[in-house]
Parts: structure tokens; sequence; C-alpha cells
């Protein structure tokens, strides 16, 4: 990461704007996996510990449609980073203006305040400079803390750092590292594994990575639309027509770098408890079935590629996880992961998710906190959030 962080400025009786990641599922105005407000902790401490006058945090919840909505309130996030912070933490009700000004300055020496949803402000999606310009007058500098974030040109996120000196947190700095480093210098053998729903939304991803693994492993939907290329018959299958000629088009060009499921589970209907059976690719899905996992043997053969690699990134779920019954795929992959002796990364978004389910995150190199902005790094994409922050 050639791009400064908090190392490399001075904090001392400074007003520290920090853009966070507290974006995080909350259910009956209770926060329900603070996995995002941990992430941002060491940061925060560093912070602290270079005396500022005050840290402000801001952030974006939810996707409320035009304006301030109760049910996206960053309020809750603010008792969970208190307890788990060990200090008060003081709440904005609103991010600009007179209300978060009189806020922040009503802080003690070295306090902490959460300022209100940043999108309750249109222009924020927008990348607004007025907006910008109001977030950045609550700071002396800017911290930008929130990977997850990084891939959106937002007032919060590459619009203060127009105002601003702007710098890089310990979370930015090893979401950078490991995903960034795992696409431009593996140890290789490098392998790749994408899954999830659609071929449309990787499309960029899977030519990337085709020019940079040994190995890129197919699971999810995805691989239903590289099966009906081929010619084989998928049933009631998630297929995306739009898309073959694109699948058609990879695998004449990949190799043997692509490897796709040899066996599949499918089931007569979307649903954790229908009838369900393994069959062979080859076979294909007669109608009223669709694939919903990948089977035992695909399982083996990705065990084989996985435990004989140095570098593993993992994108998207092998099968529709979210039923238990047709979770075994992904889990098992995530289980190969975690017991493999490479370095293995995890790129955010429902993989991340899995690999808690399956009880294995802790054996895991690096667990990205951000889905799209990972997706985008492994794209090969400049993030506007970090190409806004001072070169080192």
């Amino acid at each position: 990461m050639n791009k400064k962080t908090v190392r490399d400025i001075s904090l001392t009786g400074k007003r520290v704007l920090v853009r966070v990641d507290f974006n995080v599922p909350v259910k009956d105005g209770v926060v329900t996996d603070d996995t995002r407000i941990r992430a941002a902790l060491e940061t925060l401490k560093y912070i602290l510990d270079q005396k500022p006058r005050y840290v402000a945090l801001m952030s974006h919840f939810g996707r409320p449609k035009s304006g301030p909505e109760a049910k996206y309130s960053l309020r809750p996030a603010a008792g969970v980073l208190e307890k788990l912070l060990g200090v008060n933490v003081a709440f904005a009700e609103d991010c600009v203006g007179e209300v978060a000004e009189k806020a922040a300055a009503a802080l003690p020496e070295g306090g902490v305040l959460l300022l209100e949803n940043t999108r309750f402000y249109p222009g924020e999606e927008k990348n607004d400079p007025e907006l910008a310009k109001k977030l950045a007058a609550l700071g002396d500098v800017y911290v930008n803390d929130a990977f997850g974030s990084a891939h959106r040109a937002h007032s919060s996120t590459e619009g203060v750092a127009r105002f601003l000196p702007a710098v890089g947190g310990f979370l930015m700095e090893k979401e950078l590292a490991y995903l960034a480093n795992a696409i431009e210098s593996p140890k290789r053998p490098f392998v790749a594994i994408l899954g999830g729903a659609k071929v449309s939304d990787k499309i960029a991803v899977i030519q990337s990575l085709l020019g940079k693994c040994d190995s890129l492993l197919i699971g999810g939907g995805m691989a239903n639309t590289f099966f009906k290329a081929q010619g084989i018959e998928m049933g009631d299958s998630l297929v995306e027509a739009e898309a073959l000629e694109t699948a058609k088009a990879l695998l004449g060009t990949s190799g043997s770098k692509l490897v796709l499921p040899t066996d599949m589970v499918i089931a007569d209907a979307f649903d954790n408890g229908a009838n369900s059976k393994i069959v062979k690719v080859s076979e294909g899905v007669p109608a009223g079935w669709r694939a919903l996992d990948i089977g035992p043997e695909t399982v083996e053969t990705f065990r084989k590629v996985i435990t004989n690699a140095q570098t593993v990134v993992w994108n998207g779920p092998m099968g529709v996880f979210e039923m238990p019954n047709f979770a075994k795929g992904t889990f098992k992959v995530a289980e190969i992961m975690a017991e493999s002796s490479a370095t293995t990364v995890i790129g955010g978004g429902d993989s991340a998710a899995a690999v808690q389910q399956a009880g294995v995150a802790d054996r895991i190199t690096h667990i990205s906190t951000g889905g799209g902005a990972s997706l985008e790094l492994l794209e090969g994409k400049v993030l506007p959030g970090v190409a806004a922050l001072q070169d080192l």
C-alpha cells in the first residue's frame, strides 16, 4: 500500500474525522453482528493514544430513500462501540451543520463522537462537494478506515479527502495488503474460487483472475450458465441466457485453468425440505429440478487443488448455503481452506458469512469486510476511496 496511514501524520491535538464502516445488521434497534465495529477498534485505539482533540466518526447505514428514517439511525452502533472501546461515545443527531458542530465542540479532550447516518443526505451518494465540505469542517485530519465503502466515490469517502489531509487506517491498510498482494504478487500456486448466483456480476473478475491465477474453481449458480453453454440441460436451474456467449468464450480461452463442478446436488423445489439427489453434471438436470449445491466428487476435486496451493482467494458461495441441506459444499470448501497451509483470503459478503457459520473463521488468514470493494480490487480496478489518500 503506497498510501499514508495514521502512522504517517501527527494527530496530537487534532480534530480527527474518521470514516468507518458501521453498516451493520440491526434488528429491533439491536446490533446483531458487531464484526465491522470490532474491525475499527485497532485504528480508533491508536488515534486515541495520540491524544487528539477529539475523534468524530462517520458512516453510512442501510439505504434510506430520501432523508432521515428512524430505522436507519446509527444510534444503536454508538452503544456497541462504547462497550467495545471502553470510553464514552457521544452521538450526534446529524452528521453536518449546527447539530454536529455543537456535539463535536462539547466533547471533552480525547472524546469520541459518532455522527448520524451520512446517507440521510442524498448528496452523499452523489459525492456532493458542498456536503463533503461540511463534513470536512468537523476535522483537521481525515482517516479512511472503511474499506467496505472504498469502491464508492461518495462525499464521506472520496469528497472529504479534497478538503483535509487524508490517510488510511489500519483496517484499510490490512485489506489492501492481503487482497492487493494476493492478486499482484501471490505465492504460487495461486488458486481463486468464485461462486454466487450470476456470471454477469463477475465477468470482469473472471477475466482478470484467469490472467493471474493458476486455477480458477467455479461453483454456485454461476456454474449453471457454464454448463448450459456446453449444451447440458439444466432443468429449472438458474441460468443467465444473456451470459451464455460470454461463458462459451471464457471456456474457449481458459484452457485447463477453469475448473467446473463434475457433480451437483439437485432438488425438485427451491426449498430446504425439497426432494434432493446427487447427479453427474454430464447427466444434466431433469425438468422441474434445479441445481442447488456442488456434489461430493467436486468437493474432493477442489480439495486437491486447494491443498496444493500457496495462495487461495474465495468470493461467493458454492450453493444456496442459506438452506442447511444445500450448504454442505460451501461449508466443505470453507473447512478445506481452514485446513490449508496457504495464505487464505475471503473476499467479503456471503463467503465471509459462510466461514463464520462453518465455524472456521479463526483459521482463515484474512476475511475482508468489503464484498463489493474486494470484488473490484480482484477485478483490478482503482478504488476511489483509496486513490484519494495521500501517497507515501
